[in-house]
């Protein structure tokens, strides 16, 4: 399993032949190193609706003919897009080609905002989203405030790779995402949802120090970690 850092809280995970995108925020994001319009990709995993993590998902999904999993709601509401979704919700798990996902709880919002129109339409509870494949374990918080039930996530599954969110004001700072990290007991935990806008700029190499030694690593944009 390959797995690679792409700003924001894009993630992509190689497996089995099949390239994985998880809230592929591309166009507008001025943290990423990737083009939309390169992009391919066998499936795409969504922790919520807001707009920085639901990204470019029709127009990949359309293009690659890629499976999108995401939340019951926000499944929904893509399917009528014209978009080839599984729907999960939390706690659930299912085993795909590639392997196995299951959404966790995640407390923030999910809502997915069109500007033209000026309305919000709601998208079910938010996720983070754990995927075993190959006997290895990648955990994408999503958004989320710090929450005790991370303890249990961590005692569950045996966590190669934590992606946890530090900018602050919208998800957990760097305190409580290094609380987090003690309680998921990743092998090695990323931050991530830093730097993207100045109100969650954040120093990831300090929330990396602030971890036990060798149990964190800030990767660069299109950095990847072999498993």
């Amino acid at each position: 399993m390959k797995v690679s850092y792409h700003g924001h809280s894009v993630v992509k995970i190689e497996v089995k032949d099949k390239v994985i995108l998880i809230d592929p925020f591309l166009t507008g994001n001025p943290t990423t190193d990737l083009r939309a319009a390169d992009v391919k990709v066998d499936v795409i995993l969504l922790t919520h609706g807001h707009n920085d993590h639901v990204g470019d998902t029709v127009a990949l999904a359309k293009e690659n003919d890629a499976l999108v999993i995401a939340p019951f709601e926000l499944a929904t509401l893509l399917g009528w897009k014209g978009v080839k979704v599984h729907p999960m919700h939390i706690g659930g798990a299912h085993t795909f080609d590639f392997g196995t996902v299951k959404l966790t709880q995640a407390f923030h919002g999910s809502s997915y905002t069109d500007e033209e129109t000026k309305t919000i339409t709601y998208t079910g509870m938010p996720a983070g989203i754990l995927v075993t494949a190959e006997g290895k374990t990648v955990y994408h918080a999503g958004d989320t405030a710090l929450f005790s039930d991370m303890k249990l996530i961590g005692s569950r599954h045996k966590i190669d790779v934590a992606f946890l969110p530090i900018g602050d004001n919208f998800t957990m700072g760097p305190d409580d995402a290094a609380l987090a990290a003690e309680w998921l007991q990743a092998n090695v935990t990323v931050p991530m949802h830093y730097n993207t806008f100045p109100v969650i700029e954040q120093d990831p190499h300090a929330f990396v120090q602030s971890l036990p030694k060798d149990r964190g690593r800030v990767l660069t944009v299109g950095e990847a970690i072999e498993l």
